[in-house]
């Protein structure tokens, strides 16, 4: 158990996270992000037409909030989620209008996505209730003509943490928390059945719990998109909740810039950083940096973890422990990502967070395929480093030894080894 459970934890959970900007001019927000829907050409629209068009400065700092609060008791997580304040929502649009923010068509563009992931399920887990999640997921699957998934057709499950109905308390961050996770797995892969399990609280037993879980109901991918700060008790939980060979677990490395959360420090998960993300004149079309900012603040999550050893496929030697994060992918909310929650704001809204990022490679991992029986898949990007775009620019603050905050050529922290280029890295 826990130590909330033992009674022994002294911890209090994201106390150091920092606050996010507020402040900015009449120009950045135009750059950030537009500000309404635009006109599109097509219905369902595939994306917005001006998300790539109008996002070109990769450290625009633009006012959010984050969704959820920071933990006010030991042994307690916050999701990694942060909403974009200054783009109007829609609680619907005309028939000629398209959502602010990275549909489905960009990010499978950005990443060189292949089709696939048909009969994978991708396990979602988050504390609380959202009692909108299946409408809410297919407003956003209809908005972007993407199949339907519902309980009905089989493709969509919500179930508390021990499998049943009973579902917990709603809450509104958390709501938001999980609209984003559900449409950005529906963005990487639309085949994909989605199992949403509701842990009870925000607590690290109950949402490993939750974990616990979902694997037990046969996901062989599953999201988190949480944290709070590190302590002496990590690797009793990365034994009793993160420990599952053959079970590509991936987990949001945090939105406060350098420094290290847990569950990401586990050495059996996949630690997703985040990026600002930018159409460009490249063969790729694209372009990437590291979500953050040399002063600190926002930003992806990274860094050395105290506790938690380092696994043999880590070669980097500036860390003697597990280095935080493996890969990445777009985290920024001044480039963020469209999304429909109901329940916790009026509906269309520009999300952002590493709350983004996790959800979205677990599932470039179901693309991939199934993981080998006896395998820790965090291990197989280590493998394919040459199926990564590698992001060589930005830093999410000062460090030593300053790869651990410093994008570069190769691993650095921030961003990992990379970014998904299709889902060779991601297979085993």
């Amino acid at each position: 158990m826990r130590s909330l459970r033992k009674g022994t934890s002294t911890r209090t959970r994201g106390l150091a996270r920092r606050a996010v900007p507020a402040l900015l001019s009449a120009t950045t927000l135009v750059i950030g992000g537009v500000i309404a829907a635009t006109p599109s050409s097509a219905a369902p629209a595939p994306s917005a037409p001006h998300a790539s068009a109008t996002v070109s400065a990769a450290h625009a700092q633009v006012p959010t909030r984050r969704l959820c609060a920071h933990p006010s008791k030991p042994g307690y997580m916050a999701c990694n989620a942060v909403a974009r304040t200054d783009v109007k929502q829609h609680l619907s649009l005309g028939p000629h209008a398209a959502p602010s923010g990275y549909g489905p068509s960009d990010l499978r563009s950005a990443y060189n996505l292949p089709s696939g992931g048909s009969g994978q399920t991708v396990a979602i887990v988050d504390a609380n209730d959202d009692p909108n999640a299946e409408k809410d997921l297919a407003t956003y699957r209809s908005q972007y003509g993407l199949p339907a998934c519902t309980t009905a057709n089989g493709c969509f499950k919500k179930v508390d943490q021990n499998g049943g109905t009973t579902y917990p308390t709603p809450d509104s961050g958390w709501a938001g928390e999980i609209s984003l996770d559900v449409d950005m797995v529906s963005a990487a892969c639309p085949s994909c059945h989605i199992l949403l399990v509701e842990a009870n609280s925000a607590s690290m037993d109950d949402l490993g719990t939750a974990v616990n879980r979902a694997v037990s109901m046969g996901a062989k991918f599953v999201s988190n998109s949480y944290g709070g700060s590190e302590d002496s008790t990590d690797t009793t939980s990365d034994a009793q909740y993160f420990n599952h060979p053959g079970v590509a677990i991936t987990v949001s490395s945090g939105d406060s810039g350098y420094g290290v959360e847990y569950p990401a420090a586990s050495q059996y998960v996949t630690a997703v950083g985040g990026t600002s993300l930018q159409q460009d004149s490249s063969a790729r079309g694209w372009s990437e940096t590291v979500w953050g900012s040399s002063a600190g603040g926002e930003g992806a999550g990274s860094g050395c973890s105290q506790y938690d050893a380092k696994p043999a496929w880590q070669q980097d030697t500036g860390c003697g422990n597990r280095t935080v994060a493996d890969v990445a992918s777009v985290a920024d909310p001044a480039t963020g990502l469209a999304v429909y929650d109901s329940y916790q704001a009026t509906g269309w809204n520009v999300y952002g967070g590493t709350s983004a990022s996790s959800p979205f490679i677990a599932g470039v991992y179901a693309l991939a395929g199934t993981p080998g029986a006896g395998d820790t898949p965090a291990s197989y990007p280590y493998s394919h480093t040459g199926a990564l775009n590698d992001v060589t620019d930005g830093a999410n603050g000062s460090c030593s030894p300053s790869y651990l905050c410093t994008a570069g050529t190769g691993y650095d922290g921030p961003t990992g080894l990379g970014t998904p280029n299709g889902a060779t890295a991601f297979a085993p």
